[in-house]
């Protein structure tokens, strides 16, 4: 879904409020109807069917409250981003509750609304059009590439860092083709000692060695019409890719020990972390099997380089760790995004789902704090004495982190919270929004 595609609703009573809040987000692109009552809202969504809504929580005619029971009853279910006063947070949560999507506090700054509007217009959009790898441009770009040879039977190779994803492109490639329902074989050529990755890709028949006691089909073999993945071919040695570029040039091979001709029937994918052309120079691989598998080839940028992508796939991550164990941890805290996008990253994607899966299985309170993810970034917190840090940069890193952790402990109660930390609820409320900690990642409760 791209900008002009996106439609918001906007249900707001101040016709100021409601005209800029319109003019805004056409200047964004997006389309945009305002209604004034509950009452036109409800008549036009049927019609209007929008991609999102603002909503005010106070209404002439009804609440914000009886606005999304009664569309989310007629079977409408826009996502709801409730526009509401302080004192009214504890029904805002409560909606948040009961499916809505997010909610911002008045008087609100205009840059955020849009940045939190286009955020929600990411994550919606993520299932349909383009999403499916990633947000970032590069990955977008990688995306509409696989997704337009997917058809097609032609050999591509994947090269990138480890743990970048390229395994992860090779399997949507698969689902994007006319395979999807044939098998996805995966072989890792790192993985699988020299002397059996032969019989391993190919097969063997009975007695083609000592010990092959059956007949074994190769991966090659049980691919199938569906796909067969070489990952890290640059570890193949070299006596098997010969064997390997005699099948890939005859489209059939044998199992050790076989006379059979078995066609190759499966389209081939090859992944390498390594510099294949350097390798080809230091005779490590051979050049014509390089010309043959890279007839595409697509760079995977590691993550540090798509930064757009991280939040993105920490909360991708989040909800299926979250669902496979028991459901009960709320959401990822804004403190950790923060911190996320300052992250160097150097295990790219295997390391974000790694600490996400560890935090998950770790995580001492109903949210994902910095501690949870990043747990060096405490240990450095206690070694700050010793370091040339700015005194105020040290004060408020401890101040978050206690913030952070009086929120955890109370289960986000901010009237508890202030009265542990000896402030009051404006004072908590003001370094909650200046540390990133109040931009609807918790669910504050006032009670």
């Amino acid at each position: 879904m791209n900008n002009s595609a996106l439609h918001i609703g906007i249900v707001e009573d101040d016709p100021l409020m409601g005209e800029s809040l319109q003019r805004a987000l056409r200047l964004e692109g997006w389309e945009a109807s305002w209604w004034s009552t509950g009452e036109q809202a409800l008549s036009a969504l049927p019609v209007a069917q929008p991609d999102l809504i603002l909503c005010d929580m106070r209404l002439p005619d009804m609440t914000g409250a009886d606005i999304f029971r009664s569309a989310r009853s007629n079977r409408l279910q826009p996502p709801f981003i409730f526009m509401t006063a302080f004192g009214q947070i504890e029904e805002a949560v409560s909606l948040m509750r009961a499916g809505a999507l997010d909610y911002i506090t008045k008087p609100f700054d205009l840059d955020h609304l849009l940045a939190r509007t286009r955020e929600m217009a990411i994550e919606r959009s993520r299932d349909s059009e383009g999403t499916a790898l990633g947000i970032s441009p590069q990955m977008r770009r990688i995306e509409t590439l696989l997704r337009r040879v997917g058809h097609r039977s032609m050999p591509v190779l994947l090269t990138g860092e480890t743990g970048s994803g390229k395994e992860v492109c090779a399997r949507f490639l698969h689902d994007v083709s006319e395979r999807a329902n044939q098998p996805f074989m995966a072989v890792n050529c790192a993985a699988i000692p020299a002397e059996l990755l032969e019989s391993e890709l190919f097969g063997h028949e009975r007695g083609a060695f000592s010990g092959a006691q059956h007949r074994h089909l190769g991966y090659a073999e049980r691919a199938g019409t569906g796909t067969l993945f070489l990952d890290e071919i640059g570890d193949m040695p070299i006596m098997l890719q010969v064997k390997l570029l005699r099948m890939l040039e005859d489209r059939h091979f044998h199992r050790l020990g076989g006379e059979t001709p078995i066609a190759l029937k499966a389209r081939v994918v090859c992944a390498t972390s390594a510099p294949l052309a350097g390798m080809v120079e230091q005779g490590r691989f051979r050049e014509d099997l390089l010309y043959r598998i890279n007839v595409l080839t697509v760079d995977i940028p590691p993550l540090r380089e798509r930064r757009d992508d991280i939040c993105w796939l920490m909360n991708r991550f989040f909800h299926i760790l979250n669902d496979a164990e028991d459901g009960s941890l709320r959401g990822i805290g804004a403190s950790v995004e923060e911190t996320a996008r300052q992250h160097p990253w150097r295990g790219n994607v295997r390391e974000l789902r790694n600490r996400i899966e560890r935090a998950v299985a770790l995580a001492a309170g109903p949210w994902l704090m910095v501690a949870d993810v990043f747990p060096e970034v405490r240990n450095q917190l206690l070694q700050l004495v010793d370091g040339d840090i700015p005194l105020v940069a040290v004060r408020d890193a401890a101040e978050r982190r206690q913030i952070e952790r009086i929120l955890q402990e109370t289960d986000a109660h901010i009237g508890l919270t202030a009265k542990r930390l000896g402030i009051s609820r404006t004072t908590l409320w003001e370094k909650m929004t200046r540390y990133g900690l109040a931009s609807g990642k918790a669910e504050p409760r006032i009670s």
